[in-house]
């Protein structure tokens, strides 16, 4: 199974959060991202783990 490739739209949906938030967090280094030309991408099990690790919760604040 290949690590599907997420946009900020479906980022945010998985994360439950809203896109500004999401761009935010990608652009301050909190959150595993890249950016490719003008767009964020996100790895769905790099976000994952992402949330699972508790970063969220300490990232947020």
């Amino acid at each position: 199974m290949g690590d599907d490739v997420l946009d900020t739209m479906q980022a945010a949906e998985l994360l439950k959060i809203s896109r500004v938030t999401l761009l935010k967090l990608a652009q301050e280094g909190k959150l595993p991202g890249q950016k490719v030309g003008r767009q964020w991408r996100f790895s769905r099990e790099a976000l994952i783990k992402w949330l699972e690790s508790g970063q969220a919760k300490n990232k947020e604040k």
